[in-house]
């Protein structure tokens, strides 16, 4: 066994430290198929025994060494030569004809149950009776074997975008292509040589680190004033203490519809986004009575991956944005979100894997705090670091086909947890942009209302523009 055995990495790692009944760290996609014409009968229930006889490949078949000792600093992930298949891959069915509303309320029961540790880490389930004979796939991950990027990668390998084409193997028997690695052979060095090599670069990382760090929470001249410090965001709803239930909600738009308002305001899709976010979080949060004077502000994953590198684990780094919920004008939040991210990203652009990862931990650092007072409810007299995650997985831009069945959407199921009540996660697909709202069930009611007023901000948005 010991030859099959992958240590995980560091971040890797916080992902099971953060795993606590009410804080599960595994994330979703909830995938809505519509079948070909020509589908038999038992076309679904073919689709389901077929995955018997699927050969699971790595990093599928991968389970921890150590399932009831979470925390151990050896942890690594070994192959489960006891794999069932069955247990992964299930069958669940709404009360035909099934809903959106119906459709919704089952994907926050299945998020809110924890992953089985003893086995690989991950979830499929086949969802049918859905209106006009459609059906949906909920696939769940713990986010410590792979995260969002490797997983739409993965995804993507699995389909297809030729509707004729029968008989696709579903993700887990879907290698992620390796990273491509160069023929030629390195130059000789000097070992002394090395070594100075190996002492300038980390003076330089910490040099770039450090700077990167003082600009973010130290400088407030020009541009920088439009960045958001590690202790700036407000005590909010979306910050007190949650329950292991869970409240699901889907919005889907037109691309075309924010790239032409980004295009008018010289701003990106997903500064468009994070503005109609915004827009729907101040209308939200308003009707609640719960509106902070302050902006709301979100921690935005960035991807720090190499070109071509899926093969599992994370590689994410991290920004904070102001969501302008303290703007009424839909215009000008827009231009002072769209500001604040340009500067912002800049802080990345010039950095390592390495300097990035360490520039994101030390900014997140102070979130400790709002943890610790969500699980005990003693209220800091300090600011919090940031209120909501918010991120963007870009997809893919064709139609995709399984198995004859048309991929309607894919909606990000992501993590709440202590002290971030509130997750949203978008998924670019085709010509859409595909939101997926995921919360506490018992500190944000009626969730679905959040994705609703998304849309009307979008709808102002675009008459004023």
């Amino acid at each position: 066994m010991s030859g099959t055995r992958k240590r995980l990495s560091p971040q890797d790692m916080l992902f099971l430290y953060g795993e606590t009944p009410s804080s599960m760290m595994h994330v979703a996609a909830l995938m809505p198929f519509t079948p070909p014409p020509d589908a038999p009968p038992n076309y679904l229930r073919q689709m389901f025994e077929d995955t018997r006889d699927l050969e699971v490949v790595t990093p599928w078949n991968r389970k921890l060494a150590h399932p009831r000792m979470l925390y151990r600093p050896d942890q690594a992930w070994v192959v489960d030569d006891k794999f069932d298949i069955d247990y992964h891959v299930r069958r669940s069915a709404l009360a035909s004809p099934g809903d959106e509303r119906e459709l919704g309320i089952l994907v926050s029961r299945l998020h809110s149950h924890p992953i089985d540790f003893t086995r690989p880490p991950w979830e499929l389930h086949f969802i049918e009776g859905l209106e006009g004979g459609r059906f949906a796939i909920y696939m769940k991950i713990h986010h410590s074997l792979v995260d969002g990027y490797t997983g739409t990668k993965i995804l993507q390998r699995s389909m297809t975008t030729d509707p004729s084409l029968r008989g696709q193997p579903l993700f887990f028997n879907v290698s992620p292509p390796s990273r491509p690695r160069s023929s030629e052979p390195g130059p000789s060095r000097n070992p002394l040589t090395s070594l100075l090599g190996a002492a300038v670069g980390s003076t330089r990382s910490l040099l770039n680190v450090g700077m990167a760090l003082y600009n973010t929470q130290i400088r407030g001249d020009d541009e920088y004033g439009q960045i958001a410090t590690s202790l700036q965001a407000p005590h909010s709803i979306l910050n007190g203490h949650i329950s292991r239930n869970r409240r699901f909600a889907t919005q889907v738009y037109p691309l075309e519809r924010l790239k032409t308002i980004g295009i008018k305001h010289g701003a990106t899709v997903n500064d468009v986004a994070l503005a109609i976010i915004g827009g729907g979080l101040r209308a939200f949060l308003s009707e609640l009575g719960q509106l902070p004077e302050k902006p709301l502000i979100a921690f935005l994953p960035v991807n720090i991956r190499p070109k071509d590198d899926v093969g599992g684990g994370n590689a994410v780094g991290t920004i904070l944005v102001s969501m302008g919920t303290d703007i009424a004008d839909p215009v000008e939040r827009l231009q002072s979100i769209t500001t604040a991210t340009k500067v912002t990203k800049a802080q990345l652009q010039n950095m390592s894997q390495t300097e990035a990862l360490a520039y994101s931990a030390a900014l997140m650092a102070p979130s400790a705090l709002q943890v610790t007072s969500a699980m005990t409810g003693i209220t800091p007299p300090v600011p919090f670091t940031f209120n909501l995650c918010v991120s963007n997985v870009p997809g893919p831009k064709e139609t995709l086909y399984l198995n004859g069945s048309r991929l309607e959407a894919t909606y990000p199921v992501s993590i709440p947890m202590h002290g971030m009540a509130l997750n949203v996660t978008l998924h670019s697909y085709a010509d859409m942009l595909n939101f997926g709202f995921i919360g506490c069930r018992d500190a944000l009611p009626h969730l679905q209302r959040l994705a609703v007023y998304t849309g009307e901000t979008l709808d102002e948005l675009e008459k004023l523009a």
